[in-house]
């Protein structure tokens, strides 16, 4: 929307005032996540004392139910949920308690608000509450933080269009009372409209409540680092960061615009209440830094220490980095669970470089475990009991080891007896598999394992437009060359050419172009197994309908994907499960794949096949399980290695330049051979035995924590 002056604004605006009231009951607030047996020091105070020395339930500023907590490593209050999903309720409910007050009260209620990933879920239960409960968004204004420059508003990537798909569209919000910073501007016009932008916020008497998100640079809106706290909304140039960041978005950094217009730091502390979501793996550094670091403007979303109604909400993955979870122990006292206590130990061990059996009495009092040591020492205790623990977590037998193979001293595990197993391995996509668990892949089929692999989704946005060109051109070639009938293969050739060579940077394939990527990335898996030795009758494409949009953005979890996955194990009834459980992809699918295997689990519960079942969750390309985590290492050899490269190159539409990269320039290959050889160093580190590389496993054993 254009501004001109202070034009559009509704009758009813007010003066900036101060905020205390709010109509938010504290019946709905959901379950805070576990805390790992931390114990809260101290009791409740006041939420002005920003200087607390123990972790303190605070007080909400506008006499709202989001309660936050913070200890002294701490400089802003946090909320901690089990899942995004518990988060984005009760931050869209708190956002309707303020709506519904202002309402009664008959004065606008103003609400600053963010774009990604990140609110979708707030943006949705909004909807949800005004379908179902009535609430009217008649009264209410909005400012969005940011929008890409230059970019047309019905774009893909517009934030104009994300707005108003997710929320704009489906409430009763008038259209003038919407204000989203304008990306068709010409370039000279800009500065005026960023003021004009300043006065309008203004003039509606200021923001009420600011939601924001956190970039990987620290950013919120798009004020990258260097960025003042005194900034107002501006143009700005994206750091390099950012846009690789925003390039699966744009089908390719190349296309992602080098601008934005954007609020600045100074705008957003204008606000009288600010809430900044993070979920995810992928989000715990950075949020560890702005919350527990000092306050920089390398880091904008640390400014937000400053502001005397600020508030980090977070999701139990996006909380790993502060010290109340990474280092709890270090926050006051806690009950000293086994893995609690293997967290301490291999930490320190780390920390000192010593192996876990050299740790001595000295070492634990000045790492900060003065506690564990009175409670469970001598160290010498503690470190064998940790040792062997690790110690029985290496297995060259992922299937477990029959009889006729055992050799004396051999570590007997559960269902040893069943052999052989049948094995069930899901790859969210079709090269999951072989990056994640290539290797222990290899060792369950030369261990005569009857092996299944189900490839969840096509992974068909992920081919470049040039090889399905290649593709195209063979077929037609391969017609001609063998005297097959030829029109209708020139035919489809002609019209995939056509759709792709003009096909605009970012626009969504046609379903017959998506088919073609789509069995790209399906004869690569062919190849990829083939060479690990699964037999081709053992391979479920199941093409899961919530990916087949053609888009970045999915569908929701369907009972329709749900119920493919329950077809499968009813079919396959199988003793081990393997299920990707890397919540750090930055794209979402490894975590929606994974909802849908484990939610199938479930509805198997109670069936007999289903009572000698284990699900392992595995890691890939982003992140390794922490070795206090891992149960199940499996070594590979130098030749196991090689051969999990080669099924790894059968892939070659992802080989030398992937479409969707992520965070790390390194080829696919590269970041699993890394993390599986760090792995084994770290294992040699800790004084176990030394190996070429290590592919970790945990087990499910129903947590909802990972639904």
């Amino acid at each position: 929307m254009r501004l001109s002056g202070t034009e559009g604004a509704p009758a009813n605006f007010r003066e900036r005032e101060p905020i205390f009231e709010s109509g938010v009951s504290s019946r709905s607030w959901l379950i805070e996540t576990k805390r790992l047996a931390i114990n809260p020091a101290g009791k409740q105070q006041p939420g002005k004392d920003r200087k607390m020395e123990s972790e303190t339930e605070l007080k909400d500023m506008a006499g709202s139910s989001i309660g936050a907590t913070r200890n002294s490593f701490e400089n802003i209050p946090i909320r901690v949920f089990e899942q995004p999903g518990d988060a984005s309720r009760a931050v869209a409910e708190h956002i309707a308690g303020m709506i519904r007050t202002r309402n009664a009260q008959d004065r606008l209620c103003v609400l600053g608000l963010a774009t990604g990933s990140t609110p979708v879920g707030v943006y949705a239960e909004l909807v949800r509450m005004h379908r179902e409960e009535g609430l009217s968004f008649k009264n209410v204004a909005t400012f969005n933080l940011d929008e890409y420059y230059p970019i047309h508003p019905d774009e893909l990537q517009s934030y104009v269009r994300f707005m108003h798909e997710h929320l704009f569209d489906h409430i009763d919000i008038p259209a003038e009372n919407i204000n989203i910073p304008d990306g068709l501007l010409a370039k000279q016009d800009v500065a005026d409209y960023c003021v004009q932008y300043e006065a309008k916020i203004e003039m509606m008497g200021g923001i009420d409540i600011q939601l924001l998100g956190i970039g990987r640079t620290g950013h919120i809106g798009f004020n990258e680092p260097g960025s003042s706290k005194e900034s107002l909304t501006r143009l700005i140039t994206l750091d390099k960061i950012t846009r690789a960041d925003a390039s699966s978005d744009f089908f390719g950094e190349e296309n992602v615009p080098r601008r934005a217009i954007t609020m600045g730091v100074g705008s957003i502390l204008r606000a009288e209440e600010i809430l900044i979501i993070a979920y995810g793996e992928h989000k715990a550094e950075i949020a560890a830094t702005a919350i527990e670091g000092s306050v920089t403007s390398s880091v904008s979303a640390s400014f937000l220490q400053e502001h005397p109604s600020a508030k980090f909400i977070l999701d139990l993955s996006a909380a790993q980095g502060l010290t109340r979870y990474r280092c709890p122990w270090l926050t006051g006292s806690i009950q000293w669970t086994k893995e609690l206590t293997r967290k301490a130990v291999l930490s320190l061990a780390q920390q000192v470089s010593k192996p876990i059996l050299k740790l001595t009495d000295e070492d634990y009092n000045e790492g900060g475990l003065q506690d564990l040591l009175a409670e469970h020492g001598p160290a010498y205790d503690i470190n064998l009991r940790v040792f062997r623990h690790l110690q029985s977590t290496i297995t060259g037998w992922p299937g477990g080891k029959p009889e006729k193979y055992t050799r004396p001293g051999d570590i007997r595990t559960e269902r040893d007896e069943i052999f052989p197993k049948r094995v069930l391995i899901f790859s969210p996509h079709p090269d999951d598999d072989v990056i994640s668990m290539g290797g222990t892949l290899i060792r369950l089929v030369d261990q005569e394992h009857e092996v299944h692999v189900a490839y969840q989704t096509s992974g068909n946005i992920a081919v470049f437009d040039d090889d399905a060109i290649r593709f195209c051109e063979f077929a037609s070639d391969f017609h001609q060359e063998f005297g097959l009938s030829t029109e209708a293969a020139e035919e489809l050739e002609g019209r995939l050419n056509e759709c792709l060579k003009n096909k605009s940077a970012g626009q969504v394939d046609g379903p017959e172009v998506q088919a073609v990527k789509g069995l790209i990335r399906r004869g690569e898996a062919k190849a990829a197994t083939r060479l690990c030795g699964v037999p081709a009758d053992n391979l479920h494409f199941l093409d899961m309908p919530f990916y087949e949009t053609g888009k970045i953005k999915k569908k929701p979890l369907s009972p329709e994907d749900i119920q493919m996955i329950v077809d499968l194990l009813q079919q396959v009834q199988p003793h081990q499960v393997y299920a990707a459980g890397d919540l750090r992809d930055p794209h979402g699918t490894h975590r929606t794949c994974l909802s849908a295997v484990l939610q199938a689990c479930d509805q198997c519960q109670g069936q007999a096949w289903y009572d000698d079942c284990t699900i392992y969750l595995y890691r890939g390309a982003w992140h390794e399980w922490e070795p206090y985590e891992i149960e199940m290492a499996v070594p590979l050899s130098p030749n196991e290695v090689i051969l999990k490269r080669n099924a790894i190159f059968k892939h070659e539409s992802q080989k030398d330049r992937a479409v969707f990269p992520g965070h790390d320039a390194r080829e696919f290959w590269q970041r699993a051979e890394d993390r599986n050889a760090k792995t084994a160093r770290l294992y040699d580190q800790l004084g176990l035995a030394e190996y070429e590389a290590i592919e970790g496993f945990v087990t499910w054993k129903g947590e909802q924590s990972f639904l």
